[in-house]
């Protein structure tokens, strides 16, 4: 016989716990199904580990350029893996248990630990179990994409979620991926005193970006001693001694890069493949990615896809403004849709890329005029008083309105900077707000108006 529920959300990443316990909180008995991990991607194997990773690679390099500060270490930097490690899993541990905890305490909301799969519409099994709801709420995340590449079956090689589990530093660590996971992971382990070597496919890194901006990054990378190897048309992998060999490109004479450690780091599939969808009535596209319209509804009458299973964003902040659009549309009466969001996300590099609506590329793509403006950091007083000149920010505005089509901040604290720019835009306000405005000082956003200050026609 199957269990009654109002709700029933498959997966404890970013938006399921969140609106498990809002539909708890108008009343509905609701059920939470978790086969693995509770926080998702975000707390177990993405965010939260690794930007504690991050904060500790970037402790070493501070370390190392104390001189330029004038200090002196007399002793060299020694980064001890085990211990940042064991950092890291604290600070994951305390994220899990503290989730787990407040859903356990969550008024009308039942924990259910399994797999689920849909054996009809609205109905899911878990083991022997049979749950049946009027609103199903699918947030089950992503995992990393295993390419189709020569050698691969033969050899070892680390994913984002297993790197995790190293406490030694490697000798020498080949990224094959040169985009926004694979960059942070080469910068971090390069600090922590590992070679590292990136291989692309592409003829840049980051291709989603802007040329300038790619160019910045391999320039800020290299300079730390990590070697690019980009239009890798070939590439291979074959077992070397207790290593990994790599090529790169193609043909028998073609050079390898020998690494202790492979990291695969090229792109993210969703988890929908054995949840039983079919079962249901609901569409994936070709990639495995569950259809939704403008407010998150599938195919399936009160069936919902939030997160990245849905395609429609592949960060947390997407997540949960997904949660955030159900939530006002079901029990606040909203309207809210997907169409209404402002493109934004960061790389989290040292220093980051903070990123907001249209790249240049795309404004240039859609003809519409437009006028732009770049300064490069070294023009930031603050960031010259903390010695971090590298990078620059520019920006893009409508030349008719004002409004504000995009900008990219890739410099000293650029993730926090672009923020500004990103509440103008969703507000629907032109750029002169910014300038109107009176800002801290010293401060890198008291260069925004400055950036502005040079608009011209988008060349």
């Amino acid at each position: 016989m199957a269990e009654r529920f109002d709700a029933i959300v498959i997966g404890a990443g970013q938006a399921g716990p969140a609106l498990a316990v809002r539909c708890g909180k108008e009343g509905l008995r609701t059920a939470i199904i978790e086969r693995q991990r509770f926080g998702g991607t975000c707390v177990n194997n993405g965010c939260v580990p690794t930007k504690t990773l991050i904060a500790s690679a970037r402790a070493a390099q501070v370390a190392r350029r104390a001189a330029d500060y004038g200090l002196a270490i007399d002793a060299p930097v020694r980064v001890e893996m085990a211990r940042v490690k064991a950092r890291k899993d604290e600070v994951v541990r305390q994220s899990r248990d503290g989730l787990r905890r407040w859903l356990d305490g969550a008024k009308n909301v039942t924990v259910i630990e399994g797999h689920a799969a849909f054996s009809a519409a609205r109905e899911i099994r878990v083991g022997e179990r049979r749950l049946q709801a009027a609103r199903v709420f699918i947030n089950v995340g992503g995992r990393a994409a295993v390419p189709k590449l020569q050698g691969l079956d033969s050899v070892p090689f680390l994913n984002n979620e297993r790197i995790m589990h190293l406490d030694r530093v490697p000798e020498h660590l080949v990224v094959v991926g040169g985009s926004y996971i694979g960059l942070e992971f080469a910068q971090m382990y390069r600090r922590f005193g590992a070679r590292v070597s990136v291989i692309e496919m592409g003829p840049r890194l980051i291709a989603r970006e802007d040329t300038d901006v790619s160019e910045a990054i391999r320039e800020i990378l290299a300079g730390e001693g990590i070697d690019i190897r980009l239009n890798a048309t070939c590439i291979a992998l074959q077992r070397r001694g207790s290593g990994v060999a790599v090529t790169a490109a193609c043909g028998d004479e073609s050079p390898s890069i020998e690494g202790s450690h492979v990291l695969l780091a090229t792109g993210r599939v969703p988890n929908t493949h054995d949840l039983g969808l079919a079962a249901a009535g609901i569409v994936t596209d070709a990639r495995g990615y569950i259809t939704v319209d403008e407010s998150l509804a599938t195919s399936a009458e009160g069936v919902y896809a939030l997160g990245d299973c849905n395609g429609r964003g592949a960060f947390t902040h997407t997540s949960w403004n997904d949660y955030e659009i159900v939530a006002a549309n079901l029990f606040d009466g909203g309207r809210r849709k997907l169409g209404d969001r402002v493109t934004a996300y960061a790389l989290f590099i040292d220093p980051p890329l903070g990123r907001v609506g249209l790249t240049d590329a795309e404004v240039r793509a859609s003809g519409r005029p437009a006028l732009a403006a770049k300064l490069p950091m070294s023009r930031v007083g603050r960031a010259r008083e903390m010695g971090e000149t590298a990078g620059f920010m520019k920006i893009s505005v409508d030349a008719a309105t004002r409004a504000i089509l995009g900008a990219a901040i890739l410099g000293v604290r650029g993730d926090e900077v672009v923020q500004a720019v990103l509440e103008v835009m969703t507000a629907r306000q032109p750029c002169t707000v910014i300038n109107q405005g009176m800002h801290i000082h010293p401060t890198v956003a008291e260069l925004l108006p400055t950036l502005l200050e040079g608009l011209k026609p988008l060349a």
